[in-house]
């Protein structure tokens, strides 16, 4: 029995050698949280609790839940870039006067992984295709390498004997590449929370058995921006201002009025400084400043969301209106769990207009991918979208209009990586 795993930044997935309804044999995903085949990942040590194999934890949706809602404990998320550091053999503190060391903090989320697929193939599994990054560390190979033997040390640390490595976007491409009848070159852009990659990768009939496809890899770029930064930016821009994000002061001896201090508004808009809002110390600090804003409801809003900690609810509220309008049209946003009948508008040129910084730099970086593997973008064969942030139309129509020689392929968009990976599992595996 053997298993392909996409441990990603953001979110992972897992896949094993199963039958689908007509019983044909390939590889397939595991429901790792009911009705999800993709996992937040995250860990959150609780700072009470028995200790049940380890420090007491809850992994995925869980674990950013009992976060949002305050439990006392310690959030883990973004373990993917500890690889590459110093701090992967460091021990940190996850609260209950306990210490976990970074590398047991990435096996442990393994081992949650390995549990849920075992358990869903009814047999222990020993063998294991991890997906990486074509680099874990930029200009340094040294640390690059030292980032794989981490992973390679956190997954043998948990039962797996027999660890290969397969670079996500070859991972992603395989899909495009069981169709195609001649070589192409393929820009993969694989955009989802907090970074845009954009890979260019060779495939073609004649190398879909080939194992090691490093060569394939022309190039490599990306920006840390992506769908958080989206949803900030319309948070900020659609709903805050009802808050008072940008309103003014009611001014005084003929002094023009001020801005209102916007340093909260910034806080609330971005997902791991939300929680410091609430702190007793910030609170009393807000509850000082009444005397700047000019309209009363606006303060009042506010202390609506501080003092019943609805700051993670706002931005899921901005986010779903992100993907409302992601398609075209206009969507309400619904604020009356802060004040009755409150509502936001927003459009689909708002959230446009709200991005279009951020969108400008993606299709820079896709841009200069393409510069780098040395070829101009009418050379560009396809276009193959993975990640949850390709699905707002507005973005991918933008860097699809910078190829337009291009074919526009879509994938799963949160687990075409963990679905190539399984392929290339079954060709690794199964060659005996």
């Amino acid at each position: 029995m053997f298993c392909a795993i996409d441990f990603g930044t953001s979110n992972s997935a897992i896949a094993v050698l199963g039958k689908s309804a007509d019983g044909e044999a390939g590889m397939r995903l595991v429901e790792l949280e009911p009705g999800h085949q993709t996992m937040p990942t995250a860990v959150f040590y609780f700072v009470e609790g028995p200790e049940l194999d380890g420090p007491p934890r809850a992994f995925g949706r869980a674990a950013v839940a009992a976060y949002v809602d305050g439990l006392d404990g310690r959030l883990m998320r973004s373990m993917k870039s500890i690889l590459g550091s110093n701090l992967i053999d460091q021990t940190t503190d996850v609260g209950g006067g306990r210490g976990a060391k970074y590398l047991d903090i990435v096996a442990g989320y393994l081992k949650h992984l390995k549990v849920s697929a075992e358990r869903q193939a009814g047999a222990p599994i020993h063998r294991a295709v991890l997906g990486r990054p074509v680099v874990f560390v930029d200009d340094d190979p040294a640390r690059d390498a030292q980032a794989q033997s981490a992973l390679e040390t956190a997954a043998r640390q948990v039962g797996f004997d027999d660890v290969q490595f397969q670079y996500e976007p070859i991972a992603a491409a395989f899909d495009y590449e069981r169709g195609v009848e001649r070589e192409q070159v393929v820009l993969v852009a694989d955009i989802g929370g907090g970074t845009s990659d954009f890979s260019v990768v060779r495939v073609g009939p004649q190398r879909i058995d080939v194992l090691d496809r490093k060569s394939d890899i022309l190039a490599n770029h990306g920006v840390h921006v992506a769908g958080t930064d989206f949803d900030r930016r319309v948070e900020l821009s659609a709903i805050l201002p009802a808050y008072g994000y940008g309103a003014y002061g009611p001014g005084s001896a003929g002094a023009p009025a001020r801005e209102v201090p916007s340093g909260v508004y910034f806080d609330l808009a971005t997902w791991h400084l939300i929680n410091t809002v609430y702190s007793p110390g910030r609170v009393a600090e807000l509850r000082s400043m009444r005397g700047f804003y000019g309209e009363a409801k606006h303060y009042e809003r506010l202390m609506v969301v501080v003092s019943e900690r609805l700051g993670h609810e706002l931005m899921a509220r901005a986010e779903a209106a992100k993907i409302d309008v992601a398609n075209g049209g206009a969507t309400r946003i619904d604020l009356s769990h802060t004040e009755r009948h409150l509502a936001a508008a927003l459009t689909e040129q708002q959230a446009v207009d709200a991005i279009e910084v951020d969108i400008e730099r993606i299709v820079a970086a896709a841009r200069e991918a393409v510069t780098q593997a040395g070829l101009t973008p009418a050379q560009v064969d396809a276009l193959y979208f993975t990640g949850g942030s390709t699905g707002l139309r507005l973005l991918a129509n933008r860097i699809a209009a910078a190829f337009p020689a291009a074919q526009v392929v879509r994938g799963d968009r949160f687990a075409s990586v963990a679905t190539g990976l399984g392929l290339h599992a079954q060709r690794w595996f199964g060659r005996g």
